[in-house]
This record gives structure tokens, C-alpha cells and sequence, in this order.
């Protein structure tokens, strides 16, 4: 592991809190799979430039949380997910204006794809798809650049069978959500929530930021119109760069 000094962050939030938050973050997206060996405390003190305190208690945190056990002589093992929804009582939104505000940003930014794979689904995305544990799906992680500044991070987590209808090249000339429906698979819902997160040593040097530092990140699934997500993608965004504004409006019953 290459050293990150959390430290050199201003953030307000504990050391141990954003040590926590960075480990939790990676265990939820399935860089550290069910039954994984997590970094032990020296070599997250070493990676982050942390005490070996503040590397234990976000350990207990994630321990406390029912994330990891941690076994005596042994480490911190990331322990198997009970299945749960992304969304639970969601607003329900005309999905036009989504596929419009996507065809702009498409239209007044540029992409560059870093990674370009067929793998394994892991846990977290399999339940987003509603495919069987470790099927084949295309992944693929770019960053747009508004003005030649990165302001997100994008993972897409598309079915195979529409995976292999584009190339990379493709990716980066024509949005996402196009080459699907190129693809034949019409886009009926979106299910989308907003949250936060952490940089963490991959994601910041690609939005120029510390590591640490506060993002905004959206989870994105589409589903076509047979009712079956054909689409999982994580967002990441810097707040200095990126604002997600929404109007609301009261209607008759």
C-alpha cells in the first residue's frame, strides 16, 4: 500500500471517523469481499499515516457496525451481507428530465476511460442487478472533465450481454445510457439515491483532491422496460465543482 496521510486533510472529522468511512466505503462496493483479510493495524497506521490507535478504533467502529470480525491473532475478516434494497420509499420523479440534464452534461463535458474490464460480479452489485453472485458484467470507471478539470468519477456495472455491444473507444464518445438503448434495452425507471463518502488513495488523485476529502456520490440503477436493472453505476463528486439541484413540485392527487 502506498502512504496517504489522511492527516494532510483539513477535514473536521476525526482521523479514526474518515479511516472508518474510507474501509467502510471499500467493503459496500466490493473491494474487500465477504471473508476478506482487511489491512492489519500497522499496515493501515503505515498507509495513512495514522496512530495505531486511531487504525484500531476505526476497526472497532466497522467491528461495532457488524461489518468485520475481528479474530484474536488472526485480523480483521470482512463478514458476508444480509441482502438489502438500495431504495427504500423513493420520490417518484419524471424520468425525462434525468435522460435530459444526462444528455448535457454528455454534451459540455469530456470522458476519459481508466478501466475497461469483463469481471465478476462481487455481493453489493450482483443484489443491484438481481443477477446470480460472480456472473460476468462489464466495469468500466471514467472521469469527466468539465474545462479540463475532473469533477467525477463514474463505475458502471452493465449486464454482459449489452457489455459487449461497445468498446471503450465508444465509451468515451457517447454517453452511457445511449449505447444501452442502442443495445435495444429501452430505460423505463431509474432508481437513484444521494449520499456521501470519503476520497480514498484511487478516487483522489483522479478528482485532484486529498485523501479524505468529502465527496458527494450518487447510486444510479436503470431498469429497462421488462422490469430487469441492466444498469449499476456509482458517481463520485468533488462539492466544490458539482451541486445536484432538485424542484419539486405540489400536484393535484
Amino acid at each position: 500500500m502506498n502512504n496517504y496521510a489522511l492527516s494532510n486533510n483539513d477535514s473536521p472529522l476525526p482521523l479514526y471517523h474518515r479511516l472508518y468511512v474510507i474501509l467502510k466505503e471499500s467493503i459496500l462496493n466490493g473491494t474487500y469481499q465477504p471473508g476478506t483479510l482487511l489491512p492489519s493495524e500497522t499496515e493501515l497506521t503505515q498507509a495513512y499515516g495514522v496512530s495505531r490507535i486511531t487504525a484500531k478504533r476505526a476497526l472497532n467502529e466497522l467491528a461495532d457496525e457488524d461489518l468485520v470480525e475481528r479474530k484474536r491473532g488472526k485480523g480483521t475478516f470482512v463478514k458476508k451481507r444480509k441482502s438489502t434494497e438500495l431504495l427504500h420509499t423513493p420520490i417518484q420523479a419524471n424520468i425525462q428530465a434525468l435522460m435530459s440534464n444526462l444528455t448535457v452534461i454528455d454534451l459540455e463535458t469530456s470522458v476519459e476511460v481508466k478501466q475497461f474490464e469483463y469481471k465478476k460480479a462481487g455481493l453489493w452489485v450482483s443484489q443491484q442487478l438481481q443477477i446470480p453472485l460472480n456472473s460476468t458484467i462489464q466495469r468500466a470507471v471514467r472521469v469527466r472533465y468539465y474545462k479540463d478539470t475532473p469533477f467525477s468519477i463514474s463505475t458502471s456495472h452493465v449486464l454482459k450481454e449489452i457489455g459487449t455491444t461497445y468498446t471503450e473507444e465508444d465509451l468515451e464518445k457517447t454517453a452511457l445510457i445511449h449505447l444501452i438503448q442502442k443495445a435495444g434495452h429501452n430505460i423505463l425507471h431509474v432508481h437513484q439515491t444521494i449520499t456521501c463518502t470519503l476520497a480514498n488513495e484511487e478516487t483522489a488523485p483522479l478528482l485532484k483532491v486529498s485523501v479524505g476529502s468529502p465527496l458527494l456520490k450518487l447510486r444510479r440503477i436503470f431498469i429497462n422496460t421488462n422490469k430487469k436493472p441492466v444498469n449499476y453505476a456509482e458517481m463520485l463528486y468533488s462539492p466544490e465543482r458539482f451541486e445536484y439541484n432538485m424542484n419539486l413540485t405540489l400536484e393535484s392527487p
